[in-house]
């Protein structure tokens, strides 16, 4: 797996929803609707290709942010453990299905946080928008 590209990926995305925040602050409520709607669309697509991703790691992502901790937690407790064990006994076959275990846990990471940057969107665009009815609804009444 190529991480970097993964990782540059996740960067570029983040620079998109960058993008369309600042240009938000300057919308209406009808352009902030079209765009939340188009938000959450993609959420929508991004959370369906993460859970098939996920599927092909023969992992799962997860629904709660609780419970994506606590795997998390689990997961490195188990990492910690299984690198004590490669330090008492080397075994070729043992590492290369640590490395593969490593690399759909890696995965199934990015998966979450692509999914999270999506719901960030929505969520920053919901925000604004809420101030953008409130701002209209002040002026209205000036």
């Amino acid at each position: 797996m190529d991480y970097n590209a993964r990782i540059d990926d996740l960067q570029q995305r983040v620079a998109t929803v960058k993008a369309s925040v600042s240009a938000a602050t300057h919308e209406t409520h009808q352009q902030l609707s079209k765009r939340i709607d188009e938000a959450h669309a993609d959420a929508d697509r991004a959370l369906t290709d993460a859970k098939q991703e996920a599927n092909l790691a023969e992992g799962r992502a997860k629904d709660s942010w609780e419970q994506a901790r606590a795997d998390a937690q689990a997961r490195m407790a188990a990492l910690k453990a299984k690198a004590q064990h490669r330090q008492d006994q080397v075994d070729a076959t043992v590492a290369e299905s640590d490395a593969a275990w490593a690399e759909a846990d890696a995965s199934i990471a990015i998966d979450y946080a692509d999914w999270a940057i999506d719901n960030a969107r929505v969520a920053i665009l919901n925000a604004i928008d809420a101030q953008a009815i409130s701002n209209e609804k002040h002026a209205a009444l000036v």
